[in-house]
């Protein structure tokens, strides 16, 4: 082989190993499922949980891929219905964490009737209370995901409501509402939230729809007036909704942090340290924007969450 040949060749073996290694770089900067950053997390496995709506298997999704890329094993496990089964697979060492509510543990969980006022006072009272049920709090984040009630836009101008104390007054054909079924039985839920506002309807008013069904229900107006809705649902915005404001202060706050095996956390301490990079960025709004992309655009939760981490260079 003469010497232009052979200068030819050794080229073409630089040229694809080359491209091989931009494929490789490409492969291990995009998804966050690819090979770890950092090895701190090295053993942890197991599976973080989530509730059946698209924030939680967002939020389940961020955590899972974050504490991957901080060399953890971990899987996303989005298939479990009902805030009680996903706090009974946490407690049954199911799964090693998952989002959660302050108000929904403090209530529904401890068997608190009253929340504790002001948000912060409520994150430690349960962070403190759930210390000896073996449970860690982690650092919350700031969007409070409490429920309330909405109407489409132009039905509120027609009735010249914005508060919840309103609707009593109302004629008995408008007071109309759209709930889920765990809802309607929680005591922070139907409940508690007629009693204080003494809405007191018959049981054909109040119709049970599942969760994603409650929004489009509730734009089109057939169905119901007043909606139950979580607030950092994209769907409010996107279908022209407004929330009514809880003026007697009802529904206690829902803040969002993930909650954690105390015994996990002191084998990875280092979990609260990685978490710790995203929590601060997860306002209400940014919660809103991520939702629309999943309720509304149709996008897949997994996507949504690793565009996320990788726009804020997490991963």
């Amino acid at each position: 082989m003469n010497q232009h040949a052979t200068l030819k060749r050794t080229s073409r073996i630089a040229a694809v190993a080359a491209v091989a290694m931009l494929a490789l770089t490409a492969c291990s900067g995009g998804g966050g499922s690819t090979e770890p950053a950092s090895d701190e997390l090295s053993g942890l496995t197991g599976e973080v949980g989530s509730k059946d709506f698209a924030e939680q298997y967002i939020l389940a999704h961020m955590t899972t891929e974050l504490l991957n890329h901080h060399g953890a094993d971990l899987t996303a496990n989005t298939d479990l219905v009902g805030s009680t089964n996903v706090r009974q697979a946490l407690e049954n060492d199911q799964f090693i964490g998952y989002w959660e509510y302050t108000g929904t543990a403090w209530i529904t969980y401890l068997g608190n009737t009253e929340p504790v006022q002001g948000v912060e006072a409520q994150f430690e009272a349960i962070k403190e209370a759930d210390a000896e049920n073996g449970i860690a709090w982690l650092d919350p984040a700031d969007f409070n995901n409490t429920y309330a009630f909405a109407i489409r836009a132009e039905k509120a101008d027609e009735l010249g409501i914005s508060t919840l104390s309103e609707i009593a007054a109302l004629p008995e054909e408008e007071q109309t509402f759209c709930i889920e079924s765990e809802f309607s039985t929680r005591d922070d839920g139907w409940p508690g939230v007629s009693e204080a506002y003494g809405i007191d309807v018959p049981d054909s008013n109040v119709v049970m729809l599942d969760t994603g069904v409650i929004y489009t229900a509730t734009a089109d107006g057939t169905d119901c007036n007043f909606g139950e809705v979580f607030e950092t649902d994209g769907r409010i915005p996107a279908l022209d909704l407004t929330v009514l404001e809880d003026d007697q202060e009802f529904f206690p706050a829902y803040q969002g942090a993930f909650t954690i095996q105390q015994s996990i956390l002191d084998e990875y301490p280092e979990v609260a340290d990685v978490l710790a990079e995203l929590t601060p960025l997860l306002t209400t709004e940014v919660m809103q924007e991520l939702n629309q992309r999943v309720d509304v655009d149709g996008e897949e939760p997994q996507d949504v969450a690793i565009d996320f981490l990788t726009e804020n260079g997490l991963i």
